[in-house]
């Protein structure tokens, strides 16, 4: 039996209509709180060493989450990248991909790689998403996956840490706070583009009162919108009621309804949250100012951000220089300039 019929066989039968009201469940955000948030860190009683007080793979994957959080992270290592001066032991390449593993995990390593003879050769990175602390602090340990742990040699991991208040085995980065909003980033986009591609959703409400004189005009019309669409495109719904009331045939447009602000106050709120997570200035991450107002001068901005947040960073990259007993790490002064003052 077909749904017009049904309705039509419950009016006939004189049964009053039923209001179905239902609620949806609490909201779920991308990753609750209870698996992600702070953990502390712990021994399992497995291994020989200490489990990160958040999830490593979290961090890697929200690096790519948005736009907004991977490039602020971007723009901070390619500044520093630009004043590194590289050193035999310690390529570009691999002081890049160091300050990269620091910036997104709040932790970097490199090993110290010497040849026969005992002399150090180079520093390689170990990527930080796969290195555990010992419980012998001095120990680390590589954990690319659940059948390959290797002890790395002792004494020859260097471990650059970005402070924990509440720890001092593993470090932490200062985004945390913004992983929120840039997961609502993301699942309003992706929400939006499901709503484009499922060609599921109503485009309009095809309304028509007035009875026809011949109801194969109707059918045509219902053929016709039915015929009009490709896959993905909007579907739309026909509404036949004949001796209906005023304004007899209309069209409703409903794909929009309470989406589209909404869609555009989540992305900016949460937008402004990253980069304030991050102490990004929106020039630098190519934002463009809402209306008439402006941002200002971006050279100001680029130097700005650079001695109060950039500078610091490369102190604490210096570190490498105390734990190796030489200048490994040295950087050339932050200028706009192309071309840039040769090292002392």
């Amino acid at each position: 039996m077909s749904e017009s019929t049904a309705i039509a066989t419950l009016d006939q039968q004189g049964q009053p209509p039923q209001v179905e009201a239902f609620t949806f469940g609490d909201p779920t955000p991308v990753l609750d709180l209870a698996d992600f948030f702070y953990e502390g860190v712990w021994v399992s009683g497995l291994y020989d060493w200490y489990e990160p007080p958040v999830p490593w793979s979290v961090l890697s994957k929200s690096y790519r989450a948005t736009a907004h959080h991977g490039s602020a992270i971007q723009v901070k290592r390619n500044i520093l990248s630009r004043a590194y001066i590289p050193h035999p032991m310690l390529s570009v390449n691999t002081f890049r991909s160091w300050v990269l593993d620091f910036l997104v995990f709040g932790n970097a390593y490199l090993e110290e790689v010497r040849g026969r003879a005992g002399r150090r050769l180079r520093f390689e990175r170990r990527a930080a998403k796969y290195v555990r602390r010992g419980t012998e602090l001095s120990t680390y340990w590589w954990t690319p996956n659940y059948f390959n742990r290797q002890e790395l040699p002792t004494g020859r991991v260097h471990h650059l840490i970005e402070p924990d208040i509440d720890q001092d085995i593993y470090g932490l980065p200062d985004y945390l706070g913004s992983l929120q909003s840039a997961w609502l980033n993301e699942s309003a986009t992706l929400f939006r583009r499901k709503y484009y591609l499922n060609g599921s959703h109503a485009g309009f409400i095809l309304y028509i009162s007035d009875p026809a004189q011949n109801i194969k005009d109707i059918d045509a019309i219902r053929e016709a919108l039915k015929n009009a669409k490709g896959p993905g495109n909007f579907k739309n719904l026909f509404y036949y009621s004949p001796n209906g009331k005023k304004d007899g045939v209309q069209i409703l447009p409903v794909s929009e309804v309470a989406t589209k602000d909404e869609f555009w106050k989540i992305k900016e709120t949460s937008r402004d949250d990253q980069l304030a997570g991050h102490r990004i200035p929106p020039q630098l991450m190519g934002i463009v100012p809402n209306g008439n107002s402006d941002f200002g001068d971006i050279e100001k901005a680029a130097m700005v951000f650079v001695a109060n947040e950039l500078e610091p960073i490369q102190a604490s990259l210096t570190d490498l220089n105390d734990w190796a007993g030489e200048e490994i790490i040295r950087f050339r002064p932050y200028t706009l300039a192309i071309d840039q003052p040769s090292p002392a």
